[in-house]
This record gives C-alpha cells, sequence and structure tokens, in this order.
C-alpha cells in the first residue's frame, strides 16, 4: 500500500462541471427572488440589462477557460492572478471570492430556512414540537436553514460525485418547473412584449445602469465553480466547458424567467412582490396544489446553491493552504472520502456562526444585508482581476492572428476593464447616495464600507502570510505550489 498521503480523486465529468456551475449560479433562486430587484432598479429593461452583462461576463468565461487550460489549478483566479500580476492582487482575489461566498452562504442559510417552512405550512404543518412554524420568524428559519447546511455539507463530505449527482437532479426537477410556469406565463400573459424590454438605452439614469449591470453580474455569478474542482476532473478541458454551458444556459433562463415575468405581471406589481415573486406567479396562473410546485423548484433551487457553495469555496481554501497563505487545516484530505472533509466542515461552521450571530446582533444583521448588497462590487473585482491576468499572461498573442489576440487578449481584458471600471462607478455613486454613514443597508457609505472592509481585511491577512507565514506564494511572487499533492492526510 502507498505511503504517499492521498488526493483528491479525478471522477468528474463534464455533465458533473455542469451540475456545480448551474447549481452554484442557481437560476431558480435568481429568477425568483432576484427580478423584483432587478425590476425596481431598471425597471422593465430587465432583459437589456442582463444580456448586457452576459457580455463582459462572457470575455470573463473565455479567460478562465484558457487560463485553467494553461494551469489547471482549484485555486483558480487567486493561482492566475498572483503569478501574473503578482501575489498581493492574487491573494485579494482568493480571499475576496471567499470571504463573498461565506457571507453569501449566511444569508442563504436562512432565506433557505424560510422557504421550508413556507413549504411546511403549505403542507398544512404550522406547528411542531411546540413551536410554530413562522417563515417570518428569523431564529426559527435560521435554525432550520443551518440544519440544511448541515445536511448538504455531509453530502460534499462524502464525496463530490456524491453530491453532484443529487445538484442534478435537483436541477432537472426545478428547471421543469421553471419552464413550464414561465412558459404558461409568456403565452397567457396580459402584458403585450415590448421590444424596448432588450433596449439597455432606454436606461436613461447612469447609477441606475450601472447598479443593474452589477445586479446582473451578480445572477451570473456561480458559473465559475466547475473551475473549483479542475484537480477532481477526468478532462481538464471539461471544467471550461461544463462552466460556458451552464454559463449560456443560465443566458437562456434569465431572459426567458424575465420576459415571463413581465408578460405577467405590471412593473408596480413586480417590484411589490420582491423576493416573493415566483412564488407569486406561481399563485396566480394554477390553484393548489400546483401553484405550490414553484415554492418547491424554489426550495431545491436555495438547498444546491447552498451544496455548491460549500464545495469551491473549501478547495479555494485548500489552494491557499497548501502555499501556506492560509492555515496547514486547509489541506487536510480525508482518506476515506479523498476530499477536503476538514475543511468543509470548518467553512459551514464558519457560515452557521455568521448567521447565528446575525441573530444577536442586529447590526451584524445589517451588515450582512449590506454586504448582499454590495456583493456585485466584490463579484466584479475578482473577475476583473481574472480576466485582466489572462491578458497580460497571453498579451505574445498579440503579435499572432488576430482571432487568437481576440480570444486571449482583448476580450478578456476588454471585459475586465469594463467590470472595474462599472465598480468604481458605482462605489462613486455610493459616496453620493447619502450625506452621512448610518448602519443601515440602504445607505450609501454603509454599503461602501463592506466590499471595503473585505479588501482591508484581505490585505490584513496577505501581510500575515507573507511577514509572519513566511510563505513562498509571497517568495516566489505569485507561483504556486506545482504539484496538486503534498496534502495532508486527515487523521482518522
Amino acid at each position: 500500500m502507498s505511503s504517499e498521503p492521498p488526493g483528491l480523486r479525478r471522477s468528474l465529468g463534464v455533465v458533473d462541471g455542469v451540475a456545480i456551475a448551474a447549481s452554484s449560479t442557481a437560476a431558480t433562486t435568481s429568477i425568483g427572488i432576484g427580478m423584483g430587484a432587478l425590476a425596481a432598479t431598471v425597471g422593465l429593461q430587465a432583459p437589456a440589462i442582463l444580456l448586457v452583462a452576459f457580455l463582459p461576463i462572457l470575455g470573463i468565461a473565455s479567460a478562465y477557460a484558457r487560463l485553467n487550460r494553461s494551469e489547471p489549478n482549484m485555486g483558480s483566479g487567486y493561482v492566475w492572478v498572483g503569478k501574473s500580476l503578482g501575489p498581493w492582487p492574487g491573494f485579494i482575489t482568493g480571499w475576496v471570492t471567499l470571504i463573498g461566498t461565506v457571507i453569501f452562504m449566511a444569508y442563504t442559510s436562512a432565506v433557505t430556512g424560510s422557504v421550508f417552512l413556507q413549504f411546511a405550512n403549505k403542507a398544512g404543518w404550522h406547528h411542531a414540537l411546540g413551536l410554530t412554524l413562522d417563515p417570518n420568524s428569523t431564529a426559527l428559519s435560521t435554525v432550520v436553514g443551518l440544519l440544511v447546511l448541515a445536511v448538504v455539507t455531509y453530502t460534499a463530505i462524502t464525496g463530490v460525485r456524491k453530491a453532484t449527482r443529487l445538484q442534478t437532479w435537483l436541477l432537472v426537477f426545478e428547471y421543469a418547473v421553471l419552464l413550464a410556469f414561465c412558459g404558461w406565463a409568456l403565452i397567457s400573459g396580459g402584458h403585450a412584449f415590448q421590444w424596448s424590454w432588450l433596449n439597455p438605452f432606454a436606461i436613461h439614469d447612469g447609477t441606475a445602469f450601472a447598479q443593474g449591470l452589477v445586479l446582473a453580474v451578480f445572477f451570473f455569478w456561480g458559473w465559475d465553480a466547475a473551475f473549483s474542482v479542475t484537480e477532481e476532473t477526468k478532462n481538464v478541458r471539461d471544467a471550461g466547458r461544463g462552466g460556458f454551458i451552464a454559463l449560456f444556459t443560465m443566458l437562456a433562463m434569465f431572459l426567458y424567467g424575465a420576459v415571463a415575468f413581465q408578460r405577467e405581471m405590471s412593473l408596480p406589481e413586480l417590484v411589490a412582490q420582491g423576493p416573493q415573486g415566483l412564488t407569486y406567479l406561481g399563485a396566480k396562473l394554477a390553484d393548489e396544489p400546483w401553484a405550490t410546485l414553484p415554492l418547491l423548484a424554489l426550495m431545491f433551487s436555495a438547498v444546491a446553491s447552498l451544496q455548491s457553495s460549500v464545495i469551491p469555496t473549501a478547495r479555494g481554501l485548500l489552494a491557499m493552504g497548501r502555499d501556506r497563505t492560509m492555515g496547514q487545516v486547509w489541506t487536510r484530505v480525508s482518506p476515506r472520502y479523498e476530499s477536503p472533509a476538514l475543511g468543509t466542515v470548518l467553512i459551514m461552521s464558519i457560515s452557521a456562526a455568521v448567521s447565528v450571530l446575525a441573530l444577536a446582533i442586529p447590526k451584524l444583521n445589517e451588515m450582512i444585508l449590506a454586504a448582499v448588497n454590495s456583493i456585485g462590487l466584490v463579484v466584479a473585482l475578482y473577475y476583473g482581476l481574472t480576466a485582466l491576468a489572462c491578458a497580460v499572461r497571453f498579451r505574445a498573442a498579440l503579435r499572432g492572428p488576430l482571432s487568437g489576440a481576440l480570444r486571449a487578449v482583448v476580450a478578456p481584458g476588454g471585459s475586465g476593464i469594463a467590470l472595474l471600471g462599472i465598480g468604481v462607478y458605482l462605489a462613486r455613486s455610493y459616496v453620493t447616495m447619502s450625506d452621512s454613514f448610518e448602519l443601515s443597508p440602504d445607505n450609501g457609505w454603509f454599503m461602501l464600507s463592506v466590499p471595503v472592509a473585505i479588501v482591508a481585511s484581505g490585505l490584513v491577512m496577505a501581510a500575515y502570510a507573507k511577514y509572519v507565514r513566511r510563505s513562498p506564494y509571497f517568495v516566489k511572487g505569485g507561483v504556486t505550489t506545482p504539484e496538486p499533492v503534498p496534502l495532508t492526510a486527515e487523521r482518522s
């Protein structure tokens, strides 16, 4: 028997990559909960802003695919930016990705718990164990959500292959429901389709356009999760294929859902329903029990999204741990399950702790809400840096054929600059949004302070990694460990 420490098993194919990317993007959740927020920002031009957002995202995707072929690594942006732009921006790329996902998981777990309670009420369960199953109870929703988070963490620990099988079946159900109800709305909706819905120039307010664009980018966020399991994929190119298939599928679903919602609901109706948009649509179109299907699809989408968030986050930390920019605890791979089991449990525990603290400290809950509102800035930052890293690394392609230069340098570089520019513009608009700082998720200064705090904490952690841990990542200028192992075997 080999004495080498266990590594991650190469067991995944392109279908698994699609399942991870699509689940992480969570089209049903984005449409069901986010379409009202998008309508409140850009009005009836939601389909247009989704199309505009797809253009830089497509450039970012080409950057990820090319970089992954050149240097497959579960650290993705952290690795690629570090080598091309330097260790400091590389570490920040990895850090903001991790913190953004942890905040998302803390918020989504409570949302998932609320959806579970809504479904229980629909099924006639209003009381259990002496408790009233109130979906509006933040405490109860958080507890239920944390139970769900624990279950999906267990499935992620016992093997990513098993997790992707579960995600695939959840996706099949939720997409079938989404296609059916949105198709019904497209046919029976009382509001005529307008070509202006696809015209981004109809958005006359620059700040609204920037906010809508960042929000639309957040809709697409998660497709890159396929690249976090590149070292567990049989064929390196499968990660890129899975990401692209998921990305184009998401575009089709988002446009389909946006137009369907606007065919069935007026703009005031869309804005008023907010995060209940999909369940409201189901109740408007069908009688029970069929009207409950969109709620069930939303519940499945939230579960899959939680699970697919745990998987890439643990692997991103594993990549940082083996470079000693983070602790060695993150490099432990379970010899039984051949997955970063301990790191996965720790990520779940950190997100759970943030959720519980949000109950005990009301201001922390407001900070989480502000983080969700401004998390698009964090996504734009690390997507933009990764795209620029691609343009820098393959800049020699500018001396070759035009097609190669466009794919390797111009499209990624232009997309990265566009996202970073929009982020800067939106940050400036936050400054002018409010006259003074207040602990409120609607306060511009507070919304800006959250991503600034995330970046600032990243700089502190980077300094600690460089000067205390003496990480080779900083010594070698962002060059990471060349081999996917050695990893530390987790002791039984």
